[in-house]
C-alpha cells in the first residue's frame, strides 16, 4: 500500500488535474490511495465567503460566485459532455453549501469555518476522481469524514485514533485505487472539522499508520524539501536526505513543505516520507526516514510571518518565577494561543506567539491586570537550523532585532 498526497498547487486548474493523471501512469497506482486538497487557492476564496457571511453579507454572494466560477471553467476544461455525471454531483455540493449558509444558526466562527471551508476538497475529490475514471483510471471515492473522527475542536480538531483505526479498517479496500479528500474529519455529531491548515498531509500520515503503508509521497511543486522558502530566500537547495526528528525539528519551527503533525505517525511505524516534484515525478526528490543523516548538512532557513511578540515585566520588579509562568501559559492556552519562542530572565518574561483565533486583545486585556506588557505586533520570526555566523549575518541584515535566542543547533530572531 502506498499514499499520495497532492496538493492544492497540483490540481489548481485542468491542466493540472490531467499532469496528475500523468504523474499515476508514470508511477504506477497499484494498492494506491490519493488525498487531494482543495483546487489552487479554494480554501483562501472560501475564507473569504465566511467571513462576509459574518462582516459583510452584501458581499457574500459574490464571493461564493467566484469559488463556483473558478471551479465551473475546470469543469468545462475537462468534461466537454455537460450531461456528465461530475456537473450534477458538483451542483449539488454547491448547493449544500448554500443552505448551510441559508440555515445556519450557529454564531460560533470557527464551527462555520469548519462546516464551509470542507467543500473545497469534497468538490475537488468529486472532480479528480471522475476525470481518472472517464480516462480509464478506475477508483473509488471516499468521503473522509466517515472515516476519520475527531473531537469538537473546531479548526484544529484532535484524532480519536482508536475509532479512526477502527473504520478504516472495516471501511477501506485495499485492492483498488481509492481518492479521498485531505485536512477533514468529522466529530461525534457527524459535524465537519478540520485538522489545521496544510493539514492534507496529516490526512496521508494518518491513512498511512491506520493501513500499514510502504511510503507517503508528497507531491509539490518544488523539486523537494528545501534548505529555505524560495519566496522568500535566494538560492534555496534540495536536501537529499533527512531524519525523522530533523524533520519534526524544521515542521515544528513553521518549515511550510511538511504538516507539523505528519511526521508523529509515520515516525512510529517507520514509515518512509518522500517529497517530490509533480512537474518532475522522475527525480529523486527528499527522502524522510530512520537515522538518516542530513544530506547535504547546511543551514536551513525558517521565516513565520505575522507574529506577536509579547514582553512581560512585573509591576513591582520582582522575580517572574514559576506561579507567574504558569499564570501565563494557562492564558496563552485559555485564549488559543500558538507559542513559537520564549525567553525569560529574573524580572521579564517574552513570547513569540500566533494569533491564529484572533484573541490578541482579549489577552493583553488578562496579561495588563498583573504585568507590565510591550506588544510588538506583525513581527517576523526567523529560525536556523544548523546555524553559523555567515547564516546569522544574512537574518539580521538590515532588521531591527527584538529577540535572540541560541541553542547548540538553532538560533531564532524575531524582528522586523
Amino acid at each position: 500500500m502506498q499514499v499520495f498526497k497532492f496538493g492544492g498547487a497540483s490540481v489548481k486548474d485542468a491542466e493540472g488535474v490531467k499532469n496528475m493523471a500523468s504523474v499515476l501512469q508514470k508511477t504506477g497506482y497499484k494498492n494506491t490511495l490519493i488525498v487531494v486538497s482543495a483546487m489552487g487557492k479554494t480554501t483562501n476564496a472560501l475564507e473569504l465567503v465566511i467571513k462576509n457571511y459574518f462582516d459583510n453579507k452584501a458581499e457574500l454572494q459574490s464571493s461564493l460566485q467566484e469559488v463556483i466560477k473558478y471551479h465551473n471553467q475546470i469543469l468545462l476544461t475537462l468534461f466537454e459532455d455537460d450531461s456528465h455525471q461530475v456537473y450534477t454531483k458538483v451542483t449539488s455540493f454547491f448547493d449544500e453549501l448554500k443552505s448551510i449558509l441559508k440555515s445556519n444558526k450557529s454564531p460560533d466562527y470557527n464551527f462555520v469555518y469548519d462546516q464551509v471551508i470542507g467543500f473545497g476538497e469534497l468538490i475537488s475529490t468529486t472532480i479528480v476522481t471522475e476525470y481518472l475514471n472517464s480516462i480509464g483510471i478506475y477508483n473509488n471515492w471516499i468521503d473522509v469524514r466517515n472515516q476519520i473522527k475527531t473531537d469538537n475542536y473546531y479548526r484544529r480538531a484532535h484524532v480519536n485514533w482508536s475509532i479512526t483505526q477502527e473504520h478504516i479498517s472495516k471501511q477501506f479496500n485495499t485492492q483498488i485505487l481509492n481518492i479521498t479528500q485531505g485536512f477533514l474529519g468529522s466529530d461525534a455529531n457527524n459535524f465537519t472539522t478540520t485538522l489545521g491548515r496544510e493539514g492534507s498531509d496529516y490526512t496521508a500520515a494518518i491513512y498511512a499508520y491506520c493501513l500499514n503503508a510502504n511510503s507517503v509521497t508528497i507531491w509539490k511543486d518544488v523539486p523537494g524539501v528545501l534548505n529555505a522558502d524560495p519566496r522568500y530566500f535566494e538560492n534555496a537547495q534540495l536536501l537529499n536526505k533527512i531524519s525523522y526528528r530533523e524533520a519534526i525539528e524544521l515542521a515544528f519551527y513553521g518549515a511550510s513543505v511538511i504538516h507539523p503533525k505528519t511526521l508523529q505517525p509515520l515516525q512510529a511505524k517507520e514509515i518512509p516520507l518522500y517529497v517530490k516534484s509533480f512537474l518532475h515525478p522522475e527525480a529523486p526528490g527528499t527522502r524522510i526516514g530512520k537515522n538518516i543523516t542530513l544530506d547535504p548538512i547546511i543551514p536551513c532557513f525558517i521565516v513565520k510571518k505575522n507574529q506577536v511578540l509579547i514582553s512581560l515585566s512585573s509591576l513591582d520588579f520582582s522575580y517572574i518565577v514559576e506561579e507567574n509562568i504558569s499564570e501565563i501559559f494557562n492564558l496563552l492556552h485559555l485564549h488559543k494561543m500558538k507559542v513559537d519562542v520564549i525567553q525569560n530572565s529574573a524580572i521579564s518574561f517574552s513570547v513569540c506567539i500566533d494569533d491564529n483565533y484572533n484573541n490578541l486583545e482579549k489577552l493583553l486585556l488578562h496579561l495588563k491586570a498583573k504585568f507590565k506588557v510591550t506588544c510588538h505586533e506583525n513581527v517576523s520570526l526567523y529560525t536556523i537550523r544548523h546555524y553559523n555566523q555567515s547564516a546569522i549575518n544574512q537574518i539580521e541584515k538590515g532588521k531591527t532585532v527584538l529577540l535572540k535566542q541560541l541553542t547548540q543547533e538553532t538560533v531564532q530572531i524575531v524582528g522586523y
